[in-house]
Formats: C-alpha cells, structure tokens, sequence
C-alpha cells in the first residue's frame, strides 16, 4: 500500500488494527494513544489492539512516499510487539520503512515468554515530529466513519497527553452499540445503515453528542438501501457494493443549528470495512446517475478529505442527504488471493440507484422526477372535473358504483371529500408509475380504482420513463 504521508501511516495502523479485532471471535480493545514530550514537539503514536495477531508481511509491504520521509518529522522507525493465540512468547522487532521494500529487514529484538497464558494482540509504535492537536484531528475524524461500520465487539479507547501541561489529558471510549444496540447476527448492510443513522443525528462533527434541536427520534429519517454483486467477472466474482441513503430533514425551530454539508450530500467510502477516499470510479459512476429522474438538480462533485461532496440546485434548505457506500470480498476471495479491488462504476451506479428506488418505494412523493411533478401539479384540477361529472350525473346506479369505487358511502358525500379522495388516488397512480418498474409493459395500464402492486423483480440499468398518468388511468 502507497502511504502519502505520516498522518496517513497512523490512520492505516489504526485500520489495520481495527481489522485484527473485527477478525477476532472475542470482544477487543483498540487503543490509541498520542503523548508529546514536555521538552519538544515529537509526539509518541501508540497503536494497540487484543485482536488476532499481525504478521510481519502487513508492515514489510508498507510503501512511503519520498516526499513523507523528506518533511523531516519522523525517522521511518516501527517498533511491532505482537502475539498470536497459539504462540508461546511475545515477539518484538523494528522495522526501517524508509529503506526500500525489496531491501527492508528487520531487527529481532528478545522476545517475552507468556508461561502459558492464552491471549493475542499487537502494538505499533513510531514517534513523529508533529502537531498533537491536528494528529488528534485527523485520528477522531476517522473513528467517526468507523463508528458507521458499527462492528459490535471492539471497543473503541482514544487518549491524549500534552505532556507539558498539566491536567491536558483528552481521553473517550467508544462503542459501536453504543445509541442503539444491533444484534451480533446482524448483517453488514444493517449496521452500516443503522451506523449512518447515528452519524447524520451527530451531524458528523462529534463522536458521541445527539442534536436534540434537529431530530426527536429516528423517524425523521428517510432511509434507502441497496445491494449489488458481481457474479460473472472473475476479477469481481465475489464483490459485494453496499449503498445507504438517509434522507434528514429539520424544522424551521432548528433553522439555526448549521449543519456539516448545507446543500451538499457527503458521501462517505469503505473498502473491505475500512474508512478509503473515495475513487475515481466512484466518482464517475455518481456524476453518471440521471439524477433528474429523482427530481434533483446535479451540480456536480466536490472531492474533500477522503470523500465526495455532491452538490445540488434545488435542495431544500431544510434537507440533507448523506450517502455511504462499501465495498467488500466475502472471505474466500480474501484469502485465496490478494487483488488490488477498484469498485467497479457499474456495480456503484446499481447500488445508489437501488437505494433511490428503495427510498421511493418506501416513502410516497419522495425523489419523484421533473415529469412527474409537472404531471401531479395538475392533479387537483383533474380531480375536481371528474368529482364534477360524478355528482353531476343523474345515473344514480353510475354514482353508486364511483362512490363503491372510492370507499366512499352512497349518502351524504360532500364535493370537497370526493374531490380529496380522487386526488389522492390520482397521485398515488403518478407515484406508482414514476417507479423503475422494468418487467412492466407500457400498455399495461394503472388503475386508478384498484390496488394494483407491481413486483420488481430485477433490476435494469435502463431508467424507467414515467407514462402520462392521465391516460395512463383507466376510468
């Protein structure tokens, strides 16, 4: 791996970690720890975990670049302690990363004997030349998208000392069940949504504080998701892309607390559950959603730490769309082969699109595109010509059976309540066939007296135009 700086040497030490406890059948610990010396800026970084052991292979294929170990502010010395469950001493060794990978050795220094305790785990240490605050920055910014993955059984512990201050020391521990306690038969999908649910009520700038202003509950969410897979490319034979999309939306009580994106949608990447800026592939696949066929008005993408920024026309002041995306090999890919896996465009177009159409079915008016907007614009004056010629007609058998239709009594209906009921019905026909229904045929009609659900059974990745609802209905 192409590591661009020291800052982002630390953060995959953490990632690396944090994957030791994620394969770990026990709950764990991953603890990182920041000291400075009281006599200069050189900043002591810990990295432990009780997770199931490093091999010294993860460390040998770090690559640094030049222009990291040119700044000055680190040495290129690791000191690794580790142990395996299975082993009977505890291992130390150094490693020089600023030597090349083909002529980098390591320095075995005396191991520990563990006189038969069973247990596992692993310290990184290096010390840089840095600024504590910033370094504390970027480290708490990435246990943030960690937290989305909400991995139940590691336990999350951040602590720094200014060692020339008195009283200075910041330390917190998080858990990944911490709001809203996930089952461990959970599935990857279902944490990651229940994870970017908790980041959105964070607003994405704290660890651990709710905005009570915005949100009540989380059923001021709106929330879609979808799954796509490869299983025809050998390459991607076992990729999985997971999409989540949650819609927020806050009252004009709370118009005063600002939060992270405005009218922008960050977009927050994973990799094979780990925190990755968001690729090129990804980001071509975004800008090729139509996105006017869920009524949004695309600007564009802003590339900013690590992740995306879409940008849109005509958000709503008051609303805020998030997107995380990740993407994974299940374990037998993992361990037979070592690929470099770029998310394929095609499979993060499936999975956002699948997660908009999700969104839609779930929550009636939500994404509906220009067309059919301009065509529910002209509902209520529909409704109330066809309410006109139904209470209109002296064919009382004719009334009757329009009442019947509606659910509406045969007696004592006003021209307002009929209008109403029509209306509603009118716009759940443009609602429906706004939908991506691709195994439906264009003849077929929607009724707008019968409730008629179409099955989607597949998925297509040509867009779905929406019919005129007018004569779409069969009255």
């Amino acid at each position: 791996m192409n590591i661009a700086s020291v800052p982002e040497l630390c953060l995959q030490l953490i990632s690396s970690a944090f994957q030791r406890c994620r394969a770990s059948d026990d709950l764990c610990r991953l603890s990182v720890t920041l000291r400075r010396s009281p006599l200069s800026n050189l900043v002591r970084v810990s990295v432990s975990d009780t997770g199931v052991g490093s091999c010294v292979e993860e460390f040998e294929a770090l690559k640094i670049s030049r222009e990291a170990l040119g700044a000055g502010i680190w040495d290129g010395m690791l000191s690794v302690t580790t142990t395996g469950i299975g082993d009977n001493v505890i291992h130390h060794y150094e490693m020089n990363l600023q030597e090349a990978v083909s002529e980098r050795r390591m320095t075995w220094l005396p191991s520990n004997p563990k006189n038969g305790q069973k247990f596992s785990g692993t310290e990184v240490c290096l010390s840089i030349f840095e600024s504590i605050d910033d370094l504390l920055g970027e480290v708490t910014r990435f246990f943030q998208k960690i937290l989305i993955l909400k991995i139940p059984n590691v336990l999350i512990q951040l602590v720094a000392e200014h060692g020339d201050v008195s009283g200075s020391q910041y330390e917190n521990v998080f858990l990944a069940n911490e709001w809203r306690a996930l089952p461990f038969s959970a599935s990857n999908l279902e944490r990651i949504k229940s994870g970017l649910e908790d980041y959105v009520f964070k607003h994405g700038n704290t660890l651990q504080k709710k905005c009570e202003s915005c949100f009540s509950n989380w059923d001021h969410l709106k929330v879609g998701t979808g799954v796509a897979c490869h299983t025809e490319s050998r390459r991607y034979s076992e990729s999985t892309m997971e999409a989540v999309i949650v819609i927020s939306e806050i009252s004009d009580l709370a118009s005063s607390c600002m939060r992270t994106c405005g009218s922008k949608t960050e977009v927050l990447c994973f990799k094979d559950f780990s925190p990755c800026p968001v690729s090129q592939s990804s980001v071509k696949a975004l800008e090729s959603i139509d996105w006017k066929s869920y009524g949004l008005n695309f600007g564009g993408v802003v590339e900013q730490g690590g992740y995306a920024l879409l940008k849109w026309e005509n958000l709503p002041p008051n609303v805020q769309i998030d997107i995380s995306l990740h993407h994974y090999r299940n374990q037998v890919t993992v361990q037979s082969a070592r690929l470099k896996m770029q998310p394929d465009q095609k499979l993060v177009k499936k999975a956002v699109k699948l997660a908009l159409n999700d969104l839609k079915e779930k929550n009636a008016g939500v994404f509906l595109s220009a067309h059919a907007l301009k065509v529910r614009n002209c509902a209520p004056d529909l409704a109330k010509t066809i309410s006109s010629l139904i209470l209109c007609s002296n064919d009382s058998n004719f009334r009757d059976e329009c009442f019947s239709f509606l659910g509406l009594p045969s007696q004592g209906v006003g021209s307002e309540l009929v209008e109403e009921c029509i209306k509603g019905k009118i716009i759940s026909v443009i609602e429906m066939n706004d939908r991506e229904q691709p195994h439906r045929s264009k003849e077929d009609p929607s009724y707008l007296f019968e409730d008629y659900h179409f099955q989607d059974a597949g998925y297509q990745d040509e867009e779905y135009e929406c019919e005129d609802a007018f004569t779409a209905m069969d009255i």
